[in-house]
């Protein structure tokens, strides 16, 4: 079983900014692999179905990005899995908008929902994708990632979603050293 979670704020005030492409990501997966997210619990929303008969859990937190990692470990008991089983999909400011990266493991590099993680786990050692939304060229990071897209940045961001929808599928069917091998070294723009 893998069990993907994308992160994110819950509700409308929060729907459109940077800090929910781990939603958007799951949302996408949801509408591709027939998975609707409709198992809604005090801690998470989610979903389950198979991929190439594989047992999948598509999940997003409700508690709030900072306390990601409740969520997490509700998940982790429920389903009675490691953290290696998961796929944790996030935004992250450190990569340029474009750019995924998937990762085997890793620390938290500043971002508070996978601090939460590790925090809930006690482990680095679960697999991320993330999502590059870029870095702001001024102001406070907080007010960037709750801010949303321009035009021309949205259309890059859409085009990144399906690559990273692309990966994850790639993880699930072809592992994740594939998938890392595939998509990690590709830049999105709005020619490619």
């Amino acid at each position: 079983m893998i069990i993907i979670v994308g992160l994110g704020n819950p509700g409308e005030r929060y729907g459109s900014t940077r800090h929910n492409a781990g939603f958007w990501c799951v949302d996408a997966l949801s509408r591709k692999l027939s998975i609707p997210l409709d198992d809604k619990r005090p801690a998470v929303v989610c979903g389950e179905g198979y991929v190439d008969g594989q047992p999948v859990v598509l999940a997003e937190p409700r508690t709030y990005m900072n306390r990601s990692g409740q969520a997490v470990r509700y998940l982790l008991d429920r389903y009675r899995q490691p953290p290696s089983s998961l796929l944790v999909v996030y935004d992250d400011m450190d990569l340029p908008l474009g750019r995924i990266r998937l990762r085997p493991s890793g620390s938290a590099a500043g971002h508070n929902g996978i601090k939460s993680i590790i925090a809930e786990t006690g482990t680095q050692e679960f697999p991320r994708v993330r999502i590059g939304i870029g870095h702001p060229r001024e102001g406070d990071a907080i007010g960037y990632v709750l801010g949303g897209f321009s035009g021309e940045e949205a259309k890059i961001m859409e085009k990144t979603l399906e690559a990273a929808v692309e990966a994850v599928l790639c993880v699930l069917r072809e592992g994740l050293s594939n998938a890392m091998n595939q998509y990690n070294q590709r830049t999105i723009t709005l020619d490619s």
